[in-house]
C-alpha cells in the first residue's frame, strides 16, 4: 500500500493556529513555532480571565454595597449580618443593583437589617 503524506493535515493545522495568531505583532503571527507558543498561553490567559472575572464582579458589587450602606449609616459586615437575621435571602449582584438604581428600597433593607442586629436576642 503506498503511503499517504501528512503534508495537508499540517497545513491545516498551522492554518489554524496562525489564524488564532492574526493581529499578533512580528513573528507571533507569521511564524508556527512562535505563533503557536504565543496561541497556547493566550488561550491560557483567556480561561484564567473567564474566571478572574467572576471575582472582579463579586469584589464590585460589595464595593457598591458598602458604599450605599454606609450612606444609610451602618456597616456593610451588619448589613449582611442583619439581612441573614431577618431571613432576607437576596444576592449581592441584586444587593449592589438596588443600591445603584433604588436608594430608597436598599435604604428600607439597611433599616431592618440594623434593627435586627441592635435588637437583643431573645433565647
Amino acid at each position: 500500500m503506498a503511503r499517504i503524506k501528512g503534508g495537508l493535515n499540517a497545513k491545516k493545522k498551522h492554518n489554524r493556529v496562525l489564524k488564532l495568531a492574526k493581529g499578533y505583532r512580528g513573528a507571533r503571527s507569521k511564524q508556527y513555532r512562535v505563533a503557536k507558543q504565543s496561541v497556547m498561553r493566550a488561550l491560557a490567559s483567556s480561561f484564567a480571565g473567564r474566571k478572574q472575572r467572576k471575582r472582579d464582579m463579586r469584589s464590585l458589587w460589595i464595593t457598591r454595597i458598602n458604599a450605599a450602606a454606609r450612606m444609610s449609616g451602618i456597616s456593610y459586615s451588619r448589613l449582611m449580618h442583619g439581612l441573614k437575621l431577618a431571613g432576607v435571602d437576596i444576592n449581592r449582584k441584586m444587593l449592589a443593583e438596588m443600591a445603584v438604581n433604588d436608594a430608597a428600597g436598599f435604604a428600607a433593607l439597611a433599616k431592618l437589617a440594623e434593627e435586627k442586629v441592635s435588637a437583643p436576642e431573645k433565647n
